[in-house]
């Protein structure tokens, strides 16, 4: 198994059932080459057998590292990030909610949610764009949306990626984040403005923005309703005193583009 095959898998699990805009996106970006994909970002709870380490797992399998650790207080969150040897394959987020530091309403829920994932399915990387491994119901779901959104979303969805990223220093028709921004807006997009339509600035030598997630239908046991799904991401990147890109993230910027997914 290679990256490419790993990461073929996770866009078209994307692009079919968490972000159909995704396509429309590459048609109004597309140049000459390929685009390339900054980074993708997966979501997990603090829970065996699916905590953050087993959705690293499959990446640690095709030879990503980690590179880099975050916190956020407020969300009740940790990440990590990882990179390849190859510095032309997408780095990779994953964040985990702590489960504990939740409301016993909401542990509870979560609990009765991964008590029924089956751990042979976690074996094959598959698992990473297989979507839901449980069942749930809408009442949960909005249960959990009360007092967690990443909660709620992880739960409606389960495993595949929240988000791909353009990278924006590729681009020979944009410079600046903001004329991105501009030109998807133009196009009917609606761009996230939590802390400002661009996160960070070349100060922390990061810079990104994203769309807010498709509105797409979820299974729950009552029926099928319609829920935010994944969603779009630009980053641009600035070089550090050895010249090289900087290739980490900014806490204050990722706690931000998280709200994308906010109903």
């Amino acid at each position: 198994m290679t990256p490419d095959v790993l990461f073929q898998s996770l866009w078209n699990d994307y692009i079919n059932r968490l972000c159909p805009s995704a396509d429309k996106v590459h048609q109004l970006l597309q140049e000459n080459e390929p685009l390339i994909n900054d980074h993708i970002a997966l979501r997990t709870f603090n829970l065996s057998p699916v905590g953050l380490d087993a959705i690293a797992q499959p990446f640690i399998d095709v030879g990503y590292r980690p590179c880099g650790d975050y916190q956020f207080e407020a969300k009740k969150l940790v990440a990590k990030h990882y990179e390849h040897p190859d510095p032309k394959q997408p780095k990779v987020f994953i964040s985990e909610l702590k489960v504990e530091e939740c409301s016993p309403e909401l542990q509870a829920i979560v609990t009765k949610l991964v008590e029924q994932v089956d751990v042979s399915k976690l074996k094959s990387y598959q698992f990473l764009s297989a979507g839901r491994l449980w069942a749930l119901s809408f009442d949960d779901y909005q249960q959990l949306a009360k007092e967690s959104e990443y909660a709620s979303w992880l739960a409606a969805h389960g495993y595949g990626a929240n988000h791909f990223t353009v990278s924006v220093n590729q681009l020979a028709a944009f410079d600046e984040v903001q004329q991105v921004n501009d030109h998807l807006r133009q196009a009917g997009f609606t761009i996230n403005e939590s802390g400002g339509e661009v996160k960070g600035s070349p100060e922390v030598l990061l810079e990104q923005s994203s769309t807010m997630a498709d509105k797409v239908p979820v299974s729950f046991t009552e029926g099928t309703q319609t829920v935010p799904g994944g969603f779009y991401e630009f980053a641009k990147r600035y070089p550090m005193n050895n010249g090289d890109l900087y290739p980490g993230f900014v806490a204050a910027s990722a706690d931000k583009i998280f709200e994308s997914t906010n109903n």
